[in-house]
């Protein structure tokens, strides 16, 4: 059971990359979640309903995988990544459901990547609160989630601004 845990919360070994492991948990999703809804079509609705799931079982596995460990947020931990990543693109392919311009996409999941890390990496808050105050899978999961959120929030208000 602790070799399927270390394999769900590293999402198969990339947190164990050496240098920057966050980044590259977070690349991996953007390059998957593009294959699953534009090479396999996959419902976006579908995708964030097994996001929330992730979500859910992410708070027992990480609690789990940190339960023994001094540092309450290693950085092999990057499920978070994935949990934080898949939300502003779900939320983007649900919005923009249908036939889509492949560069317009590509433009915009990179910038999705982009604020994404950014937020991630700075911390402003609630983010920062999330990852000083909760010492647990709570706090590991959630500082993602709000910077997940601060990218649908620049992106909502970029399309007000241009339309």
């Amino acid at each position: 059971m602790s070799k399927i845990i270390f394999l769900f919360v590293t999402l198969f070994g990339i947190g164990k990359l050496k240098y920057i492991p966050g980044s590259y948990g977070s690349l991996a999703t953007t390059i998957f979640l593009f294959f699953l809804f534009h090479i396999l079509n996959f419902s976006p609705s579908i995708v964030l309903i097994g996001v929330i799931i992730i979500f859910l079982i992410s708070l027992y596995a990480v609690n789990v995988f940190i339960k023994n460990l001094d540092n309450k947020d290693p950085k092999e931990v990057v499920i978070d990544e994935f949990i934080g990543q898949s939300i502003p693109i779900c939320l983007y392919e649900i919005a923009h459901e249908g036939v889509k311009d492949t560069s317009q996409v590509l433009t915009f999941y990179f910038i999705m990547f982009i604020l994404f890390r950014i937020f991630d990496i700075t911390k402003p808050y609630p983010v920062s609160y999330y990852d000083k105050n909760f010492k647990n899978s709570f706090g590991v999961i959630m500082d993602d989630v709000c910077a997940g959120l601060y990218v649908v929030g620049v992106l909502v208000l970029y399309m007000v601004i241009t339309s």
